[in-house]
């Protein structure tokens, strides 16, 4: 049985909401409450779990994202004399400004489709996670993973490739995840076995 100090737990997580600014969110898509979601877009049938946070990122179909999982941001001139942002003519958390040179470095962070980020995953701005591609929990994303890598630690490396090669350049040819919803719901009960399926539809 439920407790009732469940239910209102429970309530009280949602109740906070989130914050999208900047960003496309497809509607079959879900953002979670507490994530903030900035100059970002959804593709369809993603979710993204409880204080996430996204800025400057491009997540595909179909991606399950866990809570707490950071991918994007900002990033101080490490070129410069200092990285404070006291010396940046962009306005931040401290008010007090020596100089107010010009700095902005914007890049965008890649998630392709079909990919399982676990919780309270770091991501790097910038980097690109390939399609079907699996981050384990607590990684620090540093640079590329692969298309059906699954990597994980501090930082990321390759713990093994979901599939071979050879299926794996069949699923990126098929692109499964740009298919319709009515196309999708005739290949899906083949999904439970990849090289049936593939078989099936002509790419191996």
């Amino acid at each position: 049985m439920i407790s009732l100090g469940y239910v209102v737990s429970r309530v009280l997580r949602k109740a906070r909401g989130n914050a999208i600014t900047g960003s496309v969110i497809d509607p079959t898509s879900k953002i979670e409450s507490g994530s903030t979601i900035v100059r970002t877009r959804f593709d369809r049938h993603s979710f993204c779990g409880y204080d996430c946070t996204f800025i400057d990122c491009d997540v595909g179909a179909f991606c399950s994202i866990a809570n707490r999982v950071t991918a994007g941001g900002a990033r101080h001139p490490m070129e410069y004399v200092s990285t404070s942002p006291v010396f940046l003519a962009h306005r931040d958390s401290v008010k007090t400004k020596f100089s107010r040179h010009p700095y902005a470095w914007r890049v965008r962070t890649t998630i392709g489709h079909d990919v399982w980020i676990g919780e309270n995953v770091l991501i790097k701005g910038g980097v690109n996670v390939g399609h079907g591609a699996v981050v384990g929990m607590g990684s620090v994303v540093t640079r590329d993973v692969p298309p059906y890598a699954i990597v994980a630690g501090n930082p990321a490396h390759l713990i093994r490739m979901r599939f071979g090669a050879e299926m794996i350049e069949a699923l990126l040819k098929l692109e499964w995840w740009n298919l319709p919803d009515q196309e999708l719901r005739r290949l899906a009960p083949q999904f439970t076995d990849p090289e049936v399926m593939l078989r099936q539809e002509g790419f191996l």
